[in-house]
């Protein structure tokens, strides 16, 4: 049965419905691509904003919301005084120091 089909019986009141979803196939669910628990939140952006950050994801080749959770981890790494950073960061930041013109 298709799911127009099933949508008909449901809103008729059928008393096969049940039969039907016991005859249906379990749906195939994708694999999370993290061990971790996640939880997704709505972040209101402005266009431009959400542009920069899409232009930014993907000249690094990832997606927007991995770039946005790795800002967020940064920026909370910050706050913490016991946080470890890495090795890329400490030779970027010194960089920057040795040429504070260039950025």
């Amino acid at each position: 049965m298709n799911r127009s089909d099933a949508i008909k019986h449901f809103h008729e009141g059928g008393e096969r419905l049940a039969e039907l979803i016991d005859e249906g196939q379990p749906a195939e669910l994708p694999t999370p691509d993290s061990d971790v628990p996640m939880v997704s939140r709505s972040v209101r952006l402005p266009v431009d904003t959400y542009e920069r950050v899409r232009e930014a994801a993907e000249a690094r080749g990832i997606g927007v919301t991995t770039l946005m959770r790795q800002w967020i981890e940064a920026g909370l790494a910050d706050l913490d005084e016991s946080a470890t950073v890495s090795l890329a960061d400490v030779r970027r930041a010194i960089a920057a120091l040795a040429h504070p013109h260039a950025a």
